[in-house]
């Protein structure tokens, strides 16, 4: 990656910079899946947060779980999902939002004071699309776009994974990216260009 396409990676559709990773522990739960697709999910989580150096716990001390993962086959389901209405502000309004669009899946991320990641909420309707992923390439795309606030369009044309003697694995360069992004020099958010360099040069480029 150049200096340039990790900008444009945490550039959102409106323009703005803006970058942040977790600040805390990660406290994972899953919702609505069977013992074998929990297995995955979990797997990725312990594989994604490993190459990070991120720690994983059973419970964070403010939220109970941080890292919450729902999945369904309707957006009203949710509405049925007890105290998820007082996680998630205007959760009834958003539902309708995103039924409206006909959307599969929403990340919505809460920040701490200094701007870092301190909880995400992801949902995934189990449309016809999704269901015809293989588990592990949709546990692992959901819980690389879980770790970083990447730009809402960054990964709409060209996915974080790809396929290494027939397994899913992450990208290179978006593994590369990850481990940077994590450096405990870097402040855990931005909202200047120049962060973008500050990652570049922690993958060992040189511009």
């Amino acid at each position: 990656m150049t200096p340039q396409d990790i900008e444009a990676i945490f550039t959102r559709s409106d323009g703005r910079f803006a970058f942040a990773r977790w600040g805390r522990p990660i406290a994972p739960v899953v919702f609505g899946v069977d013992d074998a697709t929990l297995a995955v999910v979990k797997g990725a989580v312990e594989a994604t947060c490993q190459l990070v150096r991120q720690p994983i716990v059973e419970t964070d001390p403010e939220l109970g779980s941080n890292l919450m993962m729902f999945f369904f086959r309707e957006w009203a389901e949710l509405g049925g999902v007890p105290g998820l209405d007082q996680l998630v502000p205007d959760m009834g309004p958003l539902v309708e939002r995103l039924q409206a669009v006909g959307a599969n899946q929403y990340r919505l991320f809460r920040f701490d004071a200094a701007g870092a990641i301190k909880a995400c909420f992801v949902f995934l309707r189990m449309d016809e699309q999704l269901s015809a992923l293989p588990a592990e390439t949709l546990a692992l795309g959901q819980v690389v776009q879980s770790l970083l606030l990447w730009s809402d369009v960054a990964f709409r044309d060209v996915s974080p994974l790809a396929k290494h003697e027939g397994n899913t694995v992450l990208r290179p360069d978006v593994a590369d990216l990850l481990r940077a992004a994590y450096d405990p020099v870097l402040p855990a958010a931005a909202q200047d260009t120049s962060h973008a360099l500050r990652l570049f040069a922690r993958m060992g480029g040189t511009s």
